[in-house]
């Protein structure tokens, strides 16, 4: 109980500045003068960014904690369609956690030092916007992954009673997780690649309305395969 209740805390932090970041901060910040931006970069975003990664990290120890205590993982239950669906949710967020400190986090460390530098009378440095873009492609990425990770994380233990599952045709699950892992794979390189606005690959993270769309086609289509395979 004390493991769901912490990884509800911590998940809706983390998915709340995740929100922040990519539907209020950068719409806002689009439209603030040189200055102003620079200031809330170095005051505000560090904040901002220390609870949405210990969040991230808090989210994560606390999934594990639930899994290490639920006794139906003795078994087969992870070859079950409850227990594939609960890893599909458990694949998108850990990809989601990697983006926050690999990508997103290094990146904006740079952003921040950079703010913090020209406030202080120093020249920007030219290489911040491409630093900039890159870590706002992983963020709207991980926007795009959390509607499905958050459908399947809420669904899964409405889709069979507990204790109540059967384990699936190992073939079936080896198909699954391959399409599963080529659609998640593709928009994962999408992100680190970066792509310029405008540009066709990046449709669903140009702004945050394409993202949301793109959110729940890709729910859907995850959710289709589930159906189809199990």
């Amino acid at each position: 109980m004390l493991s769901r209740w912490g990884h509800y805390l911590a998940g809706v932090t983390w998915i709340g500045l995740l929100y922040y970041f990519n539907f209020v901060q950068t719409p806002a910040f689009a439209q603030f003068e040189a200055p102003a931006r620079n200031e809330a970069f170095a005051k505000l975003v560090p904040r901002a960014m220390w609870w949405f990664r210990w969040g991230a990290v808090l989210t994560v120890l606390t999934g594990i904690s639930i899994l290490a205590f639920q006794k139906n993982l003795d078994g087969d239950y992870m070859k079950s369609p409850a227990g594939i669906s609960i890893s599909t949710g458990i694949l998108l967020a850990l990809v989601m956690f990697l983006n926050v400190w690999g990508v997103i986090w290094r990146a904006q460390k740079q952003v921040i030092a950079n703010a913090q530098n020209v406030l202080a009378g120093n020249e920007a440095d030219p290489s911040i916007p491409a630093i900039a873009r890159k870590a706002a492609c992983a963020s709207r990425t991980n926007t795009f992954f959390s509607i499905p990770m958050l459908f399947f994380m809420g669904a899964t233990s409405h889709f069979f009673p507990q204790g109540d599952y059967v384990t699936t045709d190992g073939a079936k699950r080896a198909v699954y997780w391959l399409i599963v892992v080529v659609i998640v794979a593709i928009f994962e390189a999408i992100a680190l690649s970066a792509p310029a606005v405008g540009k066709p690959q990046a449709w669903h993270i140009d702004n945050h309305r394409n993202t949301i769309i793109a959110g729940f086609v890709l729910s859907a289509v995850l959710y289709l395969l589930w159906e189809i395979f199990f």
